[in-house]
């Protein structure tokens, strides 16, 4: 990962420990991918795609989460609730997206199919 990048998941960090999040993993690996932020907000298990761009050109960042990547990071999920998370009932995937110093938090960015998670 560039040092943009993980500048970039280190403000997303720090964005959801002031909003009372509890971070679990960054950066967690899988044969599917990587998740940038799992954290803990109440009782929920929350999966933080972080992405930065420098303009909304193009879409944006939030152009950058395609289906195929809402498959990947999914699929990584459904890893780490099999491997380390499974008491939790409630799970959600977000999205941060930062553009210059701009954070914007998409709370329930991307609902991926429920069959991949069981």
């Amino acid at each position: 990962m560039n040092t943009l990048g993980k500048q970039a998941e280190e403000q997303a960090a720090q964005f959801l420990t002031q909003k009372g999040y509890r971070i679990l993993e960054r950066n967690f690996p899988s044969v599917f991918g990587e998740l940038d932020i799992i954290a803990r907000h109440k009782d929920t298990l929350v999966f933080v795609e972080v992405k930065q761009r420098a303009s909304q050109a193009f879409g944006g960042p939030m152009a950058a989460v395609t289906q195929a990547k809402q498959l990947k990071i999914a699929r990584t999920a459904a890893s780490y609730i099999k491997t380390r998370a499974p008491k939790f009932d409630k799970i959600r995937f977000d999205v941060i997206c930062i553009v210059a110093d701009e954070i914007t938090h998409l709370e329930n960015a991307f609902f991926p199919p429920r069959s991949i998670l069981l």
